[in-house]
C-alpha cells in the first residue's frame, strides 16, 4: 500500500484547524510525520483543507440503485463509489423492510464486503421491519412484522460476520430481551418508526438501545405533557441521526433540538439518500410504488417522504449555513460524531496518527477536489 506526505495544507483533525499541516500515511492509516516511509509520495496542498472523511450511517442507496433492488456485493460497490463522489468514506449501505429473503441477501452481501474489504463499506444498516405500523413511513406495510425467535437467530448470525451493524427497531414490534441479546453480541440498536411513549423509550434505552433513526421523523413527537421519543432522545444522552436537507427537518427544529441534547450521545448527520445521488434520474420504484422526485425532495404520490435526494457533503454545507453550529461542528457532526455512534471512534473520524487514513482534500470555499480512503484515492474532481 502506498505511503503519501502530504505538505502545506489548512488541516481540520476533528478538533482544531492548524495551518501548514505536514499530514502522512503509511499502510492505509495515519502516522507520525517524523515518521513518514522513505519514498512517500508527496502531495503539495497549499492552498487546500484536509478534514476527516464523511460517516454516513444511513444510506439506502445511490449511482442509481437501492441496496434494496439488488443487495449484493456488486451492489454494495457501486453505492460506496457514487458517495465517495461527496466526500463519504464509511458508509452503512441500508436495507429498508422488505422480504425475509432480501435481509438474508443483504447480510450475506454485507459479509462478502467485508472481506473483499470493499473501499467505502462500513457495515450494514438493517431498517426494519420490526417497526410500528403507524409510524412505517414509506415502508410497505406488506412487511412490516414483529420480530420472532427466527429472526433473532438470523441478527445474531449477521452479527457475527457483517462488521458493524446498526439495527433499526420499534419497540411495538420488538421484544426489550431481544434488544438486550442483540446488543450482547454486538449490534448497535437504534430506535426508529415508533409511536411509544417516553417511559418506553427510556426503558428500551436502559436495555441497550444507544441511538436513534432520523430524529423527529417517524416517531412520536416531544409534547409538553407526553414527552414521547423526541423527549427520550433529547433526555437520556443516547445519540441520533438527524437528515439536514431543509425538507425533513426544519431547521429552527434542528437547532433546538442541538442546544437541548444532553450527552453523551450527539446528534449527527444522516442522508437517507437513495438511489438518485450522483445520477439526473427522475423518479424510480420502490418496492412497486413509485417515487417522484421534485425540487430536492422524493415522495410517494400521496406526499409520504421516501428517503432523502442528498449527499453528505450537501448535508455539511447546509448544517453550517442553518444550525449556528459553525463549519467545524458541522464536520464534527459528518465524523467523529458518527464514529463514535457505530464504536468505531478510536479509529475514524480524525486525522490522527493511528487513525485510518480516510480523508478529503478540499478548496478554500469547501468544494470538494479528492477522496482518499485508506490512503488511496477514490475520487478526484
Amino acid at each position: 500500500m502506498s505511503a503519501l506526505l502530504i505538505r502545506g495544507a489548512r488541516l481540520f483533525d476533528g478538533d482544531t484547524w492548524r495551518d501548514d499541516a505536514v499530514i502522512a500515511v503509511a499502510d492505509g492509516r495515519f502516522v507520525p510525520a517524523s515518521n513518514a516511509p522513505a519514498g512517500a509520495e508527496v502531495i503539495d496542498a497549499r492552498g487546500l483543507l484536509v478534514v476527516p472523511g464523511f460517516i454516513d450511517l444511513q444510506v439506502n442507496g445511490g449511482g442509481g440503485i437501492n441496496f434494496n433492488d439488488a443487495p449484493s456485493l456488486k451492489t454494495i460497490e457501486r453505492i460506496c463509489t457514487a458517495h465517495a463522489r461527496f466526500g463519504t468514506t464509511a458508509l452503512l449501505p441500508t436495507l429498508i423492510t422488505d422480504r425475509r429473503e432480501a435481509r438474508t441477501e443483504a447480510i450475506a452481501a454485507g459479509k462478502a464486503a467485508r472481506a473483499a474489504g470493499v473501499p467505502g463499506f462500513l457495515g450494514l444498516h438493517l431498517e426494519g421491519p420490526h417497526l410500528s405500523a403507524t409510524k412505517r413511513g414509506v415502508h410497505a406495510a406488506a412487511y412490516v412484522r414483529p420480530m420472532d425467535d427466527t429472526d433473532i437467530r438470523e441478527l445474531m448470525g449477521a452479527l457475527a460476520g457483517a462488521g458493524p451493524t446498526m439495527l433499526t427497531v420499534a419497540p411495538e414490534s420488538t421484544p426489550v430481551d431481544a434488544v438486550r441479546r442483540l446488543v450482547a453480541a454486538g449490534g448497535v440498536i437504534s430506535l426508529g418508526h415508533t409511536d411509544c411513549d417516553y417511559d418506553t423509550a427510556l426503558a428500551y434505552i436502559a436495555a441497550g438501545a444507544t441511538t436513534a433513526t432520523h430524529l423527529f421523523n417517524a416517531m412520536s413527537p416531544l409534547g409538553h405533557r407526553t414527552p414521547g421519543m423526541v423527549g427520550a432522545i433529547l433526555e437520556s444522552g443516547i445519540s441520533a441521526g438527524l437528515i439536514a436537507d431543509g425538507i425533513h427537518v426544519h431547521p429552527a427544529a434542528a437547532r433546538i433540538a442541538l442546544r437541548a441534547k444532553r450527552g453523551p450521545g450527539r446528534i449527527f448527520l444522516v442522508t437517507d439518500a437513495m438511489l438518485t445521488i450522483g445520477t439526473d434520474l427522475a423518479d424510480f420504484e420502490l418496492n412497486g410504488r413509485t417515487i417522484f422526485r421534485r425540487d430536492g425532495r422524493l415522495a410517494l404520490a400521496d406526499g409520504t417522504l421516501a428517503g432523502a435526494d442528498i449527499d453528505m457533503l450537501s448535508s455539511v454545507r447546509y448544517a453550517a449555513e442553518h444550525f449556528d453550529i459553525g463549519l467545524d461542528e458541522a464536520i464534527r457532526m459528518a465524523t467523529l460524531y458518527p464514529a463514535e455512534a457505530m464504536r468505531v471512534g478510536h479509529r475514524k473520524g480524525r486525522v490522527a496518527p493511528g487513525f485510518d487514513a480516510d480523508f478529503l482534500l478540499m478548496t478554500p470555499t469547501f468544494d470538494l477536489q479528492s477522496t482518499w480512503i485508506g490512503g488511496q484515492k477514490a475520487h478526484s474532481a
